[in-house]
């Protein structure tokens, strides 16, 4: 990537997501909206990137998988539930709602990548909606 276009968007640029819960223990997948995202997702939204997102849920451990085939990667992350449904009194200890938390993961990409995917012209410093 070249420094001189680089702006960050949220992940949910890119991607969407899907996740759910066993226990103490979450599953959030990833998919790219287009194949063409799909090595910067790879390079970008690893097992140290979420855990800086997650870092308040104090995952004990995290793993990712990569599905390259479907652009998708999943990761299951341990402990984060505080305990799980019918451990925790937390009102929402589902892991269906994280989701909505790894979709803010923030992902640098170059002006070229982004007229590829379509997005509107990029400021070198500008951030995409």
């Amino acid at each position: 990537m070249s420094n001189a276009c680089l702006t960050t968007v949220p992940l949910r640029a890119l991607a969407h997501c899907r996740s759910g819960d066993k226990g103490n223990r979450s599953n959030i997948s990833v998919i790219a909206h287009d194949p063409k995202a799909w090595d910067l997702l790879v390079s970008q939204v690893t097992e140290d990137s979420v855990r800086a997102v997650f870092w308040s849920r104090s995952p004990s451990s995290i793993k990712r998988y990569l599905l390259p085939r479907l652009n998708a990667m999943n990761f299951v992350l341990d402990d984060v539930l505080d305990g799980g449904v019918n451990g925790s009194l937390n009102l929402d200890t589902h892991g269906k709602a994280l989701s909505f938390l790894m979709l803010t993961l923030p992902v640098t990409l170059d002006a070229t990548l982004a007229h590829e995917l379509r997005f509107p012209p990029l400021q070198p410093t500008g951030v995409l909606p």
